[in-house]
Parts: structure tokens; C-alpha cells; sequence
């Protein structure tokens, strides 16, 4: 169900600000949305987990302050974020 440190470090490297950056609104949201999909493709087999059910809502919840507060920050940011991440539709 949990991403890799591999693919973790690939996301952080992606969507970083600058070198050292790890913390970044753009990074937590490209890390918690690749969690969530994980997750998602796990409950869509295990439909009884209730409690991984309770963790990706949670997961959700904090992503969508995330991408309301860089929407209140920066919009150029919160679009070409949302545009390479494809949550919008």
C-alpha cells in the first residue's frame, strides 16, 4: 500500500522548488496524491478495509487544505500543479 523510497524521491525531485526542498506544498501534494492512488487501487480489492478507508480520507482532507492554501497563495503555482498532476478534470 505504501509508495517506495524510490518513487517518493522521484516525486520530491520533480516537483521541488529548490535544491533542499522537501516541504514544499507541491511536494506533499505530489506525495500524498500518489499515496492516495495506491490506496485507492488497494481498496478496490479489499472493499471491507474500513480502516485503510478512514486513512484515505484523512489523506484526502489534508491534500485538499494543501491545494486550498497554494490556491490562496500562489494561483500560477496551484494550476501548473493541478495541470501536471491532472486532479481537475
Amino acid at each position: 500500500m505504501a509508495i517506495t523510497q524510490e518513487r517518493k524521491q522521484e516525486l520530491i525531485n520533480e516537483y521541488k522548488t529548490h535544491d533542499n526542498d522537501t516541504g514544499s506544498p507541491e511536494v506533499q501534494i505530489a506525495v500524498l496524491t500518489e499515496q492516495i492512488t495506491t490506496l485507492n487501487d488497494h481498496l478496490r480489492t479489499h472493499k471491507q478495509d474500513h480502516h485503510s478507508r478512514r486513512g484515505l480520507l484523512k489523506m484526502v482532507g489534508k491534500r485538499r487544505n494543501l491545494l486550498n492554501y497554494l490556491r490562496n497563495k500562489d494561483i500560477t503555482r496551484y494550476r501548473e500543479l493541478i495541470k501536471s498532476l491532472g486532479l481537475r478534470r
